[in-house]
């Protein structure tokens, strides 16, 4: 994982995460941007995945944003993803039956059942344009 600077402890903050897969299955990255209150950016990571689905890839990126925000301990984290599906996967108003989706699933409720508090909301794509973008750099990097 390439992250940028330590991160602040115990502020409210919020999470972008968004995962790139180009194909599907195809190479996939994922990033993540922790924000404090007053919008400034307080924490980038992103990381190359190898091949997966694109949900596969917003599973793990979301995976490595909670592991970021871990670092914070944040007294409340909103969690914010362009994937409307992983949100309500997330939420419970979807099952979750794809196979290769359960075991993340899984991880992902682990880790958010470790935060003090949080939400989980979908976003419109252009609002997750950070996260986004260093989803496609891990992916860069990776090529070379």
């Amino acid at each position: 994982m390439k992250r940028s600077n330590p991160v602040p402890r115990g502020l409210r903050l919020i999470l972008h995460t968004d995962g790139a897969s180009r194909g599907n299955p195809g190479p996939a990255g994922a990033g993540a941007v922790l924000i404090d209150e007053s919008g400034q950016v307080v924490a980038t990571a992103r990381r190359f995945l190898g091949a997966m689905t694109n949900n596969q890839a917003e599973y793990e990126a979301l995976l490595l944003g909670l592991d970021l925000a871990r670092e914070a301990d944040p007294s409340w984290l909103g969690i914010r993803l362009d994937s409307e599906l992983l949100v309500r996967q997330i939420n419970g108003q979807y099952r979750v039956k794809n196979p290769g989706l359960v075991l993340l699933h899984g991880r992902v409720k682990d880790k958010l059942n470790d935060l003090s508090a949080y939400d989980i909301l979908h976003v419109r794509r252009e609002l997750n344009a950070e996260a986004d973008r260093l989803a496609n750099q891990a992916l860069d990097e990776a090529r070379g």
